[in-house]
């Protein structure tokens, strides 16, 4: 079962929903979470990184795509000179084997293009998700089946089958970056309406829904109105956890060699050409899997924090689950 069938149970929906917590409660409540806190922390510390990338690398001295054959062994097929893949004064975080180019600029230059390409996918993918999934829940019962069934097909679809063979056919001499957005976030929109449409039929059967349309409210000014602030929650929870998601797409596609070219850097790209140099220089793969991993954590806490503030019955029930088999051991 996946995230949108849970959050788009039935039973879920039913309930009678609570209005949504301001700022100010909502950050008091993810405070009381140190997990996701430390999410925050590495998130904001990562964007940081990818916006500060030319003066990281002016700071170091080096340029992404500048090549140092000095820095690499020729003799050995291109193994970086020194230990833990040619650490240096020069070079912080040692050289791509093979090239000699400066990993460490190549990383925080990468950041910019895989945090770039997972949130952007994410936008792609909640605007349509909520403009399908509001226009299903408010139309007619012809409307409701026709995109309820689209979107049963889009989740149906084998995605990254499709996004391989979109991404083969479409011109080299399209940006890749924004072949990716396109890609993850037109073929990846299902899950967030099918959450959309749920709450939306939950919610319109309530007396503040029924007094707007007795007071004459068309079902634009229904759903930016009233709809929208309540559906707030189980919106931003689920594309918190969409983000992690794409990121590792976009690695996945880059990995088998049809996502970002060289010499753009990004993570994905970096760790598919690691994979002939795993066991000459594991430095180079280490890296930009750790960071790849660390990213998806930090964002799948955060969206677990999100959640939790924004239903604390949800942390209630949980502990009272705990609490209950703990109390069952013999």
């Amino acid at each position: 079962m996946t995230t949108s069938d849970v959050l788009a149970a039935p039973g879920a929906a039913s309930d009678t929903p609570e209005a949504a917590p301001g700022a100010r409660q909502l950050w008091r409540r993810l405070r009381a979470q140190r997990a996701a806190l430390a999410g925050v922390a590495v998130i904001v510390l990562l964007v940081l990184v990818a916006l500060a990338a030319p003066l990281l690398a002016a700071l170091e001295g080096q340029d992404p795509d500048a090549y140092h054959a000095s820095a690499v062994d020729s003799a050995l097929g291109g193994v970086p000179v020194g230990s833990f893949g040619g650490v240096s004064a020069d070079h912080w975080l040692g050289v791509e084997p093979g090239t000699g180019r400066d990993l460490f600029a190549r990383l925080v230059y990468g950041a910019r293009i895989s945090l770039g390409i997972g949130l952007a996918a994410t936008v792609v993918q909640v605007v349509l998700g909520v403009a399908v999934g509001l226009a299903a829940g408010l139309g007619n019962r012809f409307l409701d089946n026709l995109l309820s069934r689209t979107t049963d097909v889009m989740l149906a679809l084998p995605t990254l089958v499709f996004a391989i063979a979109l991404l083969a056919i479409v011109p080299a001499g399209f940006p890749r970056p924004v072949l990716l957005v396109l890609v993850l976030g037109l073929l990846g929109w299902g899950g967030t309406s099918r959450i959309v449409r749920a709450q939306t039929l939950s919610l319109k059967s309530l007396d503040y829904v029924a007094a707007a349309r007795l007071g004459g409210a068309g079902r634009w000014r229904i759903a930016r109105r009233e709809l929208l602030p309540s559906l707030a929650a189980p919106v931003v929870t689920y594309s918190a956890l969409l983000v992690p998601s794409n990121i590792a797409s976009e690695a996945g596609l880059s990995f088998l060699g049809i996502g970002v070219k060289p010499p753009t850097p990004s993570w994905g790209q970096m760790l598919s050409s690691a994979t002939t140099w795993y066991q000459a220089d594991p430095t180079y793969v280490l890296l930009p899997a750790g960071l790849i991993f660390v990213t998806v954590l930090a964002f799948t806490a955060l969206g677990d924090g999100v959640r939790t503030a924004l239903d604390p019955r949800a942390g209630t029930r949980l502990r009272a689950v705990a609490r209950g088999r703990k109390g069952a051991r013999p």
